[in-house]
């Protein structure tokens, strides 16, 4: 059995003093995608950033087996730990390749593949990201994690806000890029996790209350009530 990509053990974190997770430990597989799941409030966006160090937090994270928990967060990206942030973070005075290229850390990078995954950004390269629509700016944000030969993918909300159209294409962005990275992926909306994710953990109170197949806590609507407090059949 191939040995998980991410290891986290008794993570807690906090911000400006107070706690915001507990005490979480998971694995991430080294292949596919692994869903974050809980409700809003219970700590998954501070999981992914106690992760990458961009709070404060103690236990012991590990990536391929080697501890990164020890090291800054500009250290852990260069181990290749790729991040896509809720609020997205495009720099809105420069234009799409520009963005673009400030993310690029290798000699190689994955140029044509974000362009096969996003065409409209193509053709809006000279376009300043701070003038597109929400569903592009994401685009951007996605496509930046994408250029580098990232060991990990964390992606955090990546459909919040967006019509349905743009979800179902940032939604097939993220299935194409899982062929090549594993992910762990935070999102709330249920028809998406079912279709893209393997795995899925739940947290919540800022702890794993839940961790199995995706599809086994989908598939059973007193679990998904209880754990997320939303009906599966109103997603599906």
């Amino acid at each position: 059995m191939t040995a998980p990509i991410l290891q986290v053990r008794n993570l807690r974190a906090s911000i400006a003093g107070q706690q915001v997770v507990e005490d979480v430990s998971f694995d991430v597989p080294a292949t596919g995608i692994t869903a974050v799941l809980g409700r809003n409030g219970a700590g998954k966006t501070s999981t992914l950033r106690g992760i990458l160090g961009l709070i404060s937090r103690k236990g012991e994270v590990l990536l391929d087996g080697e501890r990164i928990d020890n090291l800054s967060t500009h250290r852990i990206v260069q181990r290749g730990v790729g991040y896509v942030p809720e609020d997205r973070e495009v720099f809105a005075g420069l234009t799409v390749a520009e963005n673009l290229a400030l993310a690029e850390r290798q000699r190689e990078p994955r140029r044509e593949f974000v362009a096969e995954l996003f065409p409209d950004l193509v053709a809006r390269r000279d376009q300043r990201a701070g003038t597109l629509s929400g569903g592009q700016q994401q685009m951007v944000s996605v496509a930046r994690s994408l250029l580098n030969d990232n060991r990990l993918l964390l992606v955090d909300e990546p459909t919040k806000g967006l019509a349905p159209k743009i979800v179902t294409e940032v939604a097939d962005a993220l299935a194409e890029a899982a062929t090549i990275v594993p992910m762990l992926l935070v999102e709330q909306n249920l028809e998406v996790v079912r279709r893209l994710a393997d795995k899925a953990i739940v947290i919540a109170g800022g702890r794993v209350v839940y961790t199995g197949r995706a599809v086994d806590i989908l598939d059973d609507p007193e679990l998904t009530r209880r754990l997320l407090g939303v009906s599966a059949e109103a997603h599906a």
